[in-house]
């Protein structure tokens, strides 16, 4: 491919949420995520930005839905398929904890050919997956 030169990589995903503190309270509370910047935009709108403690992969942007076709997507942006995945360095920590914060998986731990998954949902619903790749 020509004309693209030099380093690109994705660094921000947005995801549609109901309110920003009850997510900004989730992602930190329950996945023990920092809270990078909240930056008030006027009008209601802020730039909330989380990700995950050891700042690496990419952040998550916490859009409040402004309008009922927002409203109607938080929670399934992806029709039902797994939307994101959280990768670990060690499964069974990280799902223990998970669980002991009250994070719903939707099934028990399996072991696939790329690693160790299981699919949780968020505060919205939209699904995840806990992965420890294989190395």
């Amino acid at each position: 491919m020509t004309g693209f030169v030099g380093h690109r990589r994705v660094v921000t995903v947005a995801l549609v949420v109901r309110n920003y503190e009850e997510a900004i309270s989730w992602y930190v509370g329950k996945l023990g995520f920092l809270l990078i910047e909240d930056v008030d935009l006027g009008g209601g709108k802020r730039w909330v930005t989380v990700a995950p403690a050891d700042g690496q992969g990419a952040r998550l942007l916490l859009a409040e839905a402004a309008d009922d076709v927002q409203t109607s997507r938080i929670g399934n942006q992806t029709g039902g398929r797994v939307f994101l995945f959280l990768e670990t360095d060690d499964f069974v920590r990280d799902h223990a904890a998970m669980l002991e914060k009250g994070v719903e998986f939707r099934e028990a731990p399996r072991h696939e050919a790329y690693g160790t998954v299981a699919v949780f949902a968020d505060l919205h619903g939209n699904l995840w997956d806990l992965i420890e790749p294989k190395r």
